[in-house]
C-alpha cells in the first residue's frame, strides 16, 4: 500500500528509486501501481520527475 500523503509518497518512492530500483518504471512495474497516476499525485504536490537523477525533486 502506497502512503496518501504527498511528502511520505514521496520519501518512500525515492527511497525505493535510491536503494532499489533503476527507475521509476522498474519500481512500478515491480511494486505493482500506475506509474501516471503517482507521477500526476507528486506532481500536483509541486515534485518532478527528473529522469538524469532518478527521482522527484
Amino acid at each position: 500500500m502506497l502512503p496518501k500523503d504527498p511528502n511520505m509518497l514521496l520519501s518512500y518512492i525515492n527511497t525505493g528509486l535510491r536503494d532499489k530500483y533503476e527507475d521509476l518504471e522498474d519500481m512500478a512495474s515491480s511494486e505493482g501501481f500506475d506509474k501516471r497516476e503517482i507521477t500526476e499525485k507528486l506532481e500536483a504536490a509541486g515534485f518532478r520527475y527528473n529522469e538524469e537523477l532518478k527521482r522527484f525533486c
